[in-house]
């Protein structure tokens, strides 16, 4: 049997895993799936590459799995599943690098240590990317272990896109425009010579609109400005963030509503964005299905801030030669790809309508002069691409 890498993304109250053998000519997936429900109904689910379910199993009787019991159950399976196998690396998606990680990293308590300074700004996902890490540092000491950064890829924008207009000193400090999502983005850039070769090699801008939203402007496959900034907060409306705020709106909950930090950090995090907006959902499946006015108007504003972002990020570019939809929503949502499109007809963009319902991969039209794409990520993938390379198996 071959030698694999695992890889983890850890959230709240789920953890997604893929298996990667370690073949001559590349990494080939064997398994993959999610242990979800973690603090209410846990479920684990295995499918094979082709997504055929392996094995299901649920914890009936309250039951309430923490990620440490899961990992329990999932490392494993895992190696059951390897057979004569070898698990040589595991893989993790970190969402905050700070200012020191420009690229992945292997794991020492000292690095952990450092990234959980990072808590504060992505409150929603640092803790929970960096439990198993930390299990498994005192657990499997002598296994590899290597974090990949969704900010890492945005490290070499130039510094005025990286900058607030705040006291200089600041700046220095670390606070400045991160982004993220990096990891889908650095994906897609690898993928797309394949789909555009023009693309690949001009100005693209990509949009990774999911659960967590933001957009990417890509010049010669590297990015050179995002819509996410200081945290994953900023951008795009998302489905309970509220993307980008005045700050002064902070000030006034503060002030005169009497909110305090936490208050406010809490409705900007998880009480707004399309869950804010219509009241009904942040599932952005419930609020096409739904008939309720307030659903429309939430689905008008993310519509309408990808319109903004789009231009915004094309001025960047200093034109436009490509778009790529990916992520959730822009891999499945042929209405919200249309609605972009369509509004993207200054720029050069002609759906091409019957592409667009079939999910592509190309959705414009022969003679569009900027042309669309939807292209799948695949983040697991990304990382267990650097995981092999950094113990010298890429």
């Amino acid at each position: 049997m071959s030698d694999a890498i695992a890889v983890l993304n850890s959230g709240s109250s789920s953890i997604k895993y893929s298996l990667f053998l370690l073949r001559d000519e590349g990494l080939e997936l064997t398994l993959h799936g999610v242990v979800e429900g973690l603090t209410t109904s846990p479920r684990f689910v295995a499918k094979d590459a082709a997504g055929r379910v392996l094995e299901e199993k649920s914890w009936d009787g309250g039951a309430h799995l923490d990620h440490e019991t899961a990992l329990d159950y999932l490392l494993p399976y895992a190696q059951q599943h390897l057979g004569g196998g070898r698990l040589v690396a595991m893989g993790h998606r970190v969402v905050h690098g700070g200012l020191d990680h420009a690229r992945p990293v292997r794991v020492t308590a000292d690095l952990l240590a450092s990234l959980e300074q990072l808590v504060p700004l992505a409150p929603l996902h640092q803790p929970h990317n960096l439990a198993p890490i930390r299990l498994l540092l005192r657990r499997q000491p002598g296994l590899p272990q290597v974090a990949c950064f969704d900010t890492a890829f945005h490290r070499g924008n130039p510094d005025a896109a990286q900058r607030f207009a705040l006291p200089a000193r600041l700046h220095a400090e670390g606070v400045r425009r991160y982004g993220f999502h990096g990891l889908s983005y650095e994906y897609i850039a690898s993928v797309l010579p394949r789909f555009d070769g023009r693309a690949a090699g001009g100005r693209t801008v990509v949009m990774h609109l999911g659960n967590g939203a933001s957009m990417c402007a890509l010049r010669g496959g590297r990015s050179v400005a995002t819509t996410m900034g200081f945290t994953a907060v900023d951008g795009l409306p998302m489905g309970t963030r509220c993307g980008a705020l005045d700050p002064g709106v902070v000030l006034y909950l503060i002030d005169q509503r009497g909110m305090d930090v936490r208050a406010v950090e809490s409705m900007v995090y998880n009480e707004s964005g399309l869950l804010g907006v219509s009241g009904i959902s942040s599932d952005m499946r419930t609020l096409q299905a739904s008939a309720d006015p307030r659903a429309g108007t939430a689905i008008d504003l993310f519509v309408y801030r990808i319109g903004r972002e789009l231009g915004s990020l094309a001025a960047a570019l200093g034109g436009l030669d490509a778009i790529v939809f990916t992520a959730g929503i822009g891999e499945h949502a042929a209405a919200i790809r249309r609605r972009v499109c369509e509004d993207a007809a200054w720029l050069g963009v002609a759906l091409d309508p019957e592409a667009n319902d079939r999910n592509g991969p190309r959705i414009s039209t022969p003679g569009s002069r900027v042309a669309a794409w939807v292209i799948p990520t695949d983040e697991e993938r990304m990382i267990a691409r650097h995981a092999a390379a950094l113990i010298g198996r890429g």
